[in-house]
């Protein structure tokens, strides 16, 4: 009956179509504050320590910019697989993105929703005839101001007619102070349209349409807090999404944000339950309603702000479960790290400051660094290789993140260096630091030219490119001699055995004449017409990068045995012996 008299099919297009231009209006502000303030939020990145309070403090002031605390949140995922974030730093930082958050429903409840127009013709004019970008830049922030009022406007002017319905003023009255039904509807609203701020701008709309007025008193606020609890547990499902794929860590990130919003609903719905049963008049409503005040609605009269009520409850909300979860949030990240312990290869780079103080134990950790990298890019090769002879574009995406991350360590790691070779240092420390920084930049190309095989793998797969039987198994034999050659290169740099320099320097040589050889039998196959050229080209581009990734191992070797010389352990005889051996 109700469906049929007032759930009219205009009112359900003015409803999308007002959502609609909310959540598009806020996407323009929220990329227009983000390309002009896009400098200032790296800066307060790189200023976020594992003090909690700086961490919390820049995850509200970041939300505020970008007006979306599930878009904080997903950057902080992002943060933590790439290892420029700690878990605790993470933590800090979605306590604080919740109360940045509620920025946009206290924006809401100005209801400038008439200055609309005005905000629109203005950003259009700047965003269309600016000559300067960052004017254009301002003008669609301005811009998407005016269109998320406008959405606003539209779905409250569309949800006019029920504030005349018995039937829903009798199902808000009745079903609505159920809380936990309030929570189920919030949690589904914000999951399937991925943004709390648009669930709650939607409840605010219902608001300003002036369906609560009959309700009055703490009724609106009663019915509206459970269905804001819910919208934050909602907005967990997008940081949740953007976990998939990633690292141990950001997994855990995402799973702070789904504890920090459902803790917070668990015991605030405790609270306010005990409170309903238990007291006359809930405190808490009566101050919610006391300071939101009253507005003058479209027929003239003084109606209480139940639009500036749910945005007042959603800051209080958010306030005091940072509050509440503040001096906890340190053991649950414990906690995740006991139960869900990190793989040795996602750990980021390892390496303080303030070891700077003693030299010999910094030079140390900078070499467990080094085997670490070593082990990264061995492991890229292997996995570069098994995708480009198994077309496995799949292994692409992880060959892509492990050089990312190689990229990162090898970085961080000359940077630490050349901040360690002004520190008072003994002369074979010295020749060891030299060496760290010339073998990391080794053990990146070999990642490099793993990136370059992967990328072949796209290559062979769009163009159905398969080798012959002979040419495979050829590869396969280099590759396997070379993927051999890395793991004694990895062993190297844990033990500083002489014979395994030797051993490396000889299978370098095996790999170079290898290379060679099949490069010949790949002219003579083409002048037989068996091989296909394009596959050619891919063939000779594959055994290229393999034969240099053999050239890095042995630029390791040289680089161990230049040590061992400077240490008197080989004399001048052996090394220019070796080194002659390994020029021809």
């Amino acid at each position: 009956m109700f469906l049929e008299e007032k759930m009219t099919l205009e009112m359900l297009i003015g409803l999308f179509g007002g959502l609609g231009l909310f959540v598009f209006g806020m996407h323009m502000m929220s990329e227009g504050l983000k390309t002009v303030a896009g400098t200032k939020m790296k800066k307060l990145l790189e200023v976020l320590t594992n003090n909690k309070v700086k961490a919390v403090l820049v995850g509200t002031v970041v939300t505020m910019i970008v007006q979306s605390s599930s878009t904080t949140t997903v950057m902080v995922v992002g943060f933590v697989n790439a290892a420029l974030m700690t878990l605790t730093q993470a933590a800090g930082v979605i306590l604080g993105a919740n109360i940045g958050t509620t920025v946009t429903a206290q924006l809401i409840a100005f209801n400038v929703s008439e200055l609309a127009p005005v905000f629109i013709g203005i950003g259009a004019l700047v965003t269309l005839f600016s000559k300067k970008k960052k004017n254009r830049d301002v003008g669609s922030i301005v811009l998407g101001f005016g269109i998320l009022f406008f959405g606003i406007a539209t779905m409250s002017t569309a949800m006019e007619p029920l504030r005349e319905s018995k039937d829903f003023i009798y199902l808000l009255s009745t079903y609505g102070k159920n809380p936990f039904l309030g929570v189920l509807i919030g949690t589904l609203i914000t999951g399937v349209i991925q943004s709390s701020s648009a669930s709650i701008g939607l409840l605010q709309a219902l608001a300003l349409s002036g369906v609560f007025v009959s309700i009055g008193g703490t009724g609106a606020i009663q019915i509206c807090i459970p269905i804001l609890i819910g919208t934050n547990i909602g907005t967990c499902i997008t940081a949740l999404l953007s976990c998939i794929g990633t690292s141990t860590t950001a997994k855990k990130a995402a799973f702070i944000h789904l504890f920090v919003n459902v803790f917070g609903a668990v015991w605030v719905m405790i609270l306010l339950v005990a409170m309903d049963s238990t007291m006359a008049v809930n405190p808490v409503y009566e101050f919610i309603v006391s300071i939101s005040g009253t507005f003058i609605n479209t027929n003239g009269e003084v109606v209480p702000n139940v639009a500036r009520q749910i945005a007042m409850a959603h800051t209080f909300f958010n306030v005091a479960n940072t509050l509440v979860l503040f001096p906890l949030i340190g053991y649950f990240v414990a906690f995740l790290d006991r139960t869900f312990p990190e793989k040795e290869e996602e750990k980021g780079l390892q390496l303080d400051d303030r070891l700077l103080n003693n030299p010999s134990i910094a030079l140390g950790q900078v070499v467990k660094e080094m085997n670490r990298l070593a082990e990264m890019s061995t492991t890229n090769f292997r996995v570069a290789c098994e995708s480009v002879m198994k077309g496995n574009e799949k292994l692409v995406e992880e060959i892509i993140k492990r050089e990312e991350r190689i990229d990162e360590f090898q970085g961080g790691i000359v940077e630490y260096s050349v901040k360690l070779s002004n520190e008072n240092m003994s002369e074979e420390e010295n020749d060891r630091l030299a060496f760290v920084l010339k073998g990391s930049h080794d053990l990146e190309r070999i990642g490099d030219h793993a990136m370059n095989i992967g990328e072949l793998t796209e290559m062979r797969s769009t163009s159905k490119i398969s080798f012959s039987d002979i040419a495979n198994q050829e590869v396969l034999d280099l590759m396997s001699l070379t993927s051999n050659t890395l793991q004694d290169m990895v062993e190297l740099l844990l033990t500083d055995e002489i014979t395994l320099c030797y051993k490396i320097l000889d299978k370098e040589e095996e790999i170079d004449e290898m290379t060679e050889k099949l490069k010949d039998d790949h002219i003579s196959r083409l002048n037989q017409g068996i091989c296909n050229p394009f596959a050619g080209v891919i063939f000779l581009d594959l055994l290229t990068n393999i034969e240099r990734v053999g050239d890095h191992a042995s630029n390791i070797a040289q680089g161990i045995l230049g040590l061992k010389l400077h240490q008197g352990l080989i004399t001048q005889s052996e090394f220019d012996y070796e080194m002659k051996e390994e020029t021809e």
